[in-house]
C-alpha cells in the first residue's frame, strides 16, 4: 500500500473519532454546568471542556472567556479550531475522497452524508438546550454509523488495519485527557473530595465515555475515584479504557508487521506500553500520581503515532 493512502485512512479515523470526543466532552459539560448552584464551585465548566479538548492556548487567541456560547463556537464550528467538529469531519470527508476505491459504498455515504448533513447546519440554532443535546446526539451517531460501516462491511487487510489505528489512538488519548482534568483541573481546591461536586463530576465524566452501566456492572459501588480509574486505565473489559485501546493498537500493529515481513519502533513502543498498563495496579498509579501517569501515557501516546507516521505513512 501506498505511504499516501495508509496516511489518508489512518487520519480519516482520527478525525471521526475526535468529532465524537468532542461531542462526549461538550454533552458532559452541559450536564455539569446545569447543575444546581449548591452543586457549584469556582471552576468553569467550560473554560476545563477548552482543556480536555487540549486546545487552551488557541482557544485564548480567538476569546477572551470561556462561556458557554464560545467553547461551543469553538469547539463545533470555528474555522480557526482545526480540530473543531466541523472541521473534522470535513477533513475526514477529505482524507476518505483521497482513498475512495478503498472504502466500501456504505462506509462513505457514512461519511459523505454527515459532512453534507452538517455544513447545511445553522450554528445559530444549537447553541444552547435540547438543540445542542440533539446535535451532540446526531455527532455520535454519525461516528457510530461510520465505525460500525467499517466494521460490518471491510476487508480484514491492510486498509482496515491502518483505519482502526487512528480509531484506536485518538480514542486513548482523549479518554486520558478527561480523566486528567477531572483530576486535576476540574475539582475546585475548596471543593473536599468525595462531596457532592465531586461525586457529579465523576458521574459526568462516566456519562462522557458511556461507561456508567459499565462502572456499576463491574464495580457494584458507589462512584469512588480509584475505581472510575480502574475502569478507564486498566479495565481491558471497558472498550474506551487505555488498556483495551492499547490491546487494539498493538494488535493490528502486529497484524501490519506480519503482513509486510518486518517490525518496527511501533510496534515495540506498542508492547512496552500495553505490558506497562497490564501490570499497572490502581493503588500504585494513584500513590505515585495519577497526574504524572496520565501525562506520561499522553506523551507515550504521541510518540507512538510519530512512531507510527514515520515508519508507515510517509
Amino acid at each position: 500500500m501506498l505511504s499516501r493512502t495508509a496516511d489518508n485512512l489512518y487520519w480519516m479515523s482520527r478525525y471521526v473519532e475526535r468529532a465524537e470526543s468532542l461531542a462526549r466532552i461538550l454533552e458532559a459539560t452541559q450536564r455539569l454546568s446545569a447543575l444546581p448552584v449548591d452543586y457549584g464551585g469556582s471552576t468553569n465548566e467550560w473554560e476545563s471542556a477548552v482543556a480536555t479538548a487540549g486546545c487552551t492556548a488557541s482557544f485564548y487567541t480567538v476569546h477572551e472567556e470561556a462561556t458557554q456560547e464560545t467553547v461551543i463556537d469553538y469547539l463545533v464550528f470555528s474555522d480557526q479550531n482545526p480540530s473543531s467538529i466541523r472541521n473534522c469531519f470535513r477533513l475526514a470527508r477529505s482524507n476518505g475522497r483521497a482513498v475512495r476505491t478503498a472504502l466500501t459504498g456504505e462506509m462513505w455515504d457514512a461519511l459523505n452524508g454527515a459532512w453534507l448533513e452538517l455544513k447545511d447546519l445553522d450554528s445559530r440554532g444549537i447553541l444552547k438546550g435540547e438543540e445542542l443535546g440533539r446535535f451532540l446526539g446526531w455527532v455520535k451517531s454519525m461516528s457510530l454509523r461510520v465505525d460500525g460501516s467499517a466494521y460490518r462491511t471491510m476487508l480484514r487487510n491492510d486498509i482496515y488495519w491502518f483505519s482502526r489505528l487512528g480509531v484506536f489512538l485518538e480514542r486513548a488519548d482523549n479518554t486520558a485527557r478527561i480523566l486528567d482534568v477531572k483530576y486535576h483541573v476540574l475539582l475546585p481546591e475548596i471543593e473536599r473530595v468525595g462531596g457532592g461536586l465531586d461525586y457529579y463530576q465523576w458521574s459526568a465524566v462516566l456519562r462522557a465515555v458511556s461507561a456508567m452501566t459499565s462502572y456499576h456492572w463491574v464495580y457494584r459501588d458507589s462512584l469512588k475515584p480509584w475505581l472510575v480509574a480502574d475502569l478507564l486505565i486498566l479495565n481491558a473489559q471497558m472498550p474506551r479504557s487505555l488498556a483495551a485501546c492499547y490491546g487494539n493498537v498493538g494488535l493490528y500493529l502486529d497484524n501490519l508487521a506480519r503482513a509486510y515481513g518486518m517490525q518496527g519502533p511501533s510496534q515495540k513502543l506498542a508492547r512496552s506500553m500495553r505490558a506497562k498498563l497490564g501490570n499497572a495496579k490502581i493503588d500504585d498509579i494513584f500513590q505515585s500520581g495519577l497526574h504524572e501517569f496520565i501525562v506520561d501515557f499522553i506523551g507515550t501516546n504521541n510518540r507512538l503515532g510519530a512512531a507510527i507516521s514515520e515508519q508507515y505513512l510517509t
